[in-house]
């Protein structure tokens, strides 16, 4: 079983996903702090477009990563495969260059063409990467409701807040 680190090297896994010609939205944590939100986060959350030719790149990119399931308590190995990334669910992944989430959609009909106007784009590395806005991310996590996504709750809401302030 290959060691994959802890947390993701966030910069080698977008030059990965951006230099084969993936499209993805940063959705989750990176999306936050890529708006300025003083948050931390150790994995990469993308939804991707479900399209045969961008699921065959994103699988291109996950096999040369050495992607293995990361909730397979069994440790067998198993690889993301072009079915699921088809589909409809999440694909929390280890990769050796950390922690990727396909997420197919972020929530039922909410895929990659659904989100892509709810985007902005940021310039990072010298890449221009499509990031979920943050009034888009806040509804988002505010509906998952889940305990990590309550506690940023405040910290994006108030981020939003002194962002809007500044552009008055």
């Amino acid at each position: 079983m290959p060691s994959h680190p802890k947390a993701a090297d966030l910069p080698a896994l977008l030059a990965a996903l951006c230099d084969s010609g993936v499209e993805f939205i940063i959705v989750g944590g990176v999306a936050a702090v890529l708006q300025g939100a003083p948050i931390t986060t150790t994995d990469l959350d993308i939804v991707h477009r479900r399209t045969p030719e961008n699921v065959a790149r994103l699988l291109e990119v996950l096999l040369n990563l050495d992607a293995t399931m990361r909730y397979d308590m069994a440790r067998r190995g198993l690889r993301p495969t072009a079915e699921m990334l088809a589909g409809s669910g999440q694909i929390n992944l280890s990769t050796s260059l950390g922690p990727l989430d396909p997420l197919c959609e972020l929530d039922k009909g909410q895929g990659y063409d659904e989100l892509l106007p709810h985007s902005v784009s940021v310039r990072d590395e010298g890449r221009l990467l499509h990031v979920l806005d943050l009034p888009t991310l806040i509804a988002a996590k505010t509906l998952a409701g889940r305990p990590k996504d309550r506690i940023v709750l405040p910290i994006l809401i108030a981020t939003l807040q002194e962002r809007d302030k500044a552009t008055r």
